[in-house]
């Protein structure tokens, strides 16, 4: 475990770079041998899309990144957080505990709060407008988005008392695993279902990203399941009836290019009763 923690610690970017490459060309694969469904779409304009907000993710995380560095550090030196605070511990439970608690903050928290303030939802509809959700979706973020899960991994190193290993290993599952419950891949219903006692599956995610309530505003986990089933955010829904997108935005013209997705944050548009959202 001590091996693990010094690779985290020291992680090379050209790494990091695999990770996010690696696991998408993986599950790129996995959908082109194994999808779950296969409804036809453009499938390389869908992904260029994908990618241009998966590079300005990156770019956000690039230019901000030695914010992570200093407060890692601080709250070591300080002795500030959770994990500072509480009686040394194995190294295995102290980061399985910290990896709780990051996920909590950095990705359940924070993607409750984008549907519950309005002026952040309208930052989050950029991701829910994919009609076609598959692993290209996991990192369709604004770039306004990717700065409040930015702020969130920070406040969540604040809160834990994360050391930098933690947060290198942190994003690195993050990042696994919001390629893998968003990929376009069929698995057996009595293995998906097993496995989201514990982690978050492509048929318990494909939920959340069904186009009307109150299934858009369910299953916010990223990498633990336990957090929507501890705070009642968890359901369950026939992946067969899924319908993706979003009820507010129909019209693809509103989705169809990299241009229309930057401006959607700042527009005007109705709700489905005829209500403006300012």
């Amino acid at each position: 475990m001590e091996s693990i923690a010094d690779y985290f610690s020291n992680i090379p970017s050209s790494h990091r770079s695999a990770i996010l490459l690696g696991g998408l060309t993986f599950f790129l694969l996995l959908e082109s041998g194994l999808p779950y469904y296969h409804t036809p779409y453009k499938k390389a304009a869908h992904t260029g899309i994908n990618l241009f907000f998966t590079l300005t993710t990156v770019l956000v995380n690039f230019m901000m990144a030695f914010i992570l560095l200093g407060t890692a550090d601080w709250v070591v030196n300080e002795k500030i957080g959770i994990l500072q605070w509480v009686p040394e511990m194995p190294l295995w439970l102290f980061f399985v505990v910290g990896l709780l608690l990051m996920d909590l903050v950095g990705a359940y928290f924070i993607h409750w709060m984008e549907h519950r303030v309005k002026w952040m939802w309208r930052f989050h509809l950029v991701h829910h407008t994919d009609t076609n959700v598959d692993t290209t979706t996991a990192n369709r973020h604004h770039p306004g988005e990717s700065v409040f899960r930015f702020v969130f991994t920070t406040l969540g190193i604040l809160v834990v008392g994360a050391p930098i290993s933690l947060v290198f290993m942190y994003q690195s599952l993050s990042l696994v695993f919001t390629q893998f419950n968003h990929a376009n891949i069929q698995f057996p219903k009595w293995l998906d279902n097993g496995l989201s006692w514990f982690i978050v599956t492509p048929g318990m995610h494909r939920v959340h990203h069904h186009y009307t309530l109150p299934y858009t505003d369910t299953n916010y986990g990223n990498i633990f399941s336990v957090w929507d089933r501890l705070f009642g955010t968890f359901a369950k829904m026939d992946n067969e009836k899924l319908v993706f997108g979003i009820d507010t935005h129909p019209d693809p013209k509103e989705h169809s290019n990299v241009w229309e997705l930057l401006k959607l944050p700042f527009l005007n548009y109705r709700s489905p009763d005829g209500g403006k959202f300012m």
